[in-house]
């Protein structure tokens, strides 16, 4: 059984026991999450998407927060002296699937 959560702007595909990192939500380590946006399930080889899943719920527990390896921006130009040189780390959350709650 797994299914296709949306968090952050992006989407996951989950399974009870897996741990995933999502974009960075508010709580503490040990808390727990409900994902109530539920794209698709598929349940005994049978797939459910669209208005089904509406009532379909994925919860799980804080496990940690950490930042990504820094991505490292270079622009350059070869006439005019120019190069910029930019960096960015994405905040992420760790998530434990604890069990996908279907009807």
């Amino acid at each position: 059984m797994y299914a296709v959560i949306r968090s952050g702007g992006k989407q996951y595909r989950v399974a009870p026991g897996e741990t995933i990192e999502v974009e960075k939500l508010e709580g503490k380590v040990g808390h727990k999450v409900t994902f109530g946006e539920v794209l698709a399930v598929l349940d005994d080889n049978k797939f459910h998407g669209g208005e089904k899943t509406s009532k379909a719920k994925v919860t799980g527990k804080i496990v940690g927060h950490g930042r990504h390896p820094k991505e490292i921006v270079f622009k350059f130009k070869r006439c005019g002296q120019y190069k910029i040189t930019r960096g960015h780390r994405q905040d992420f959350t760790s998530v434990q699937v604890g069990e996908i709650q279907f009807e």
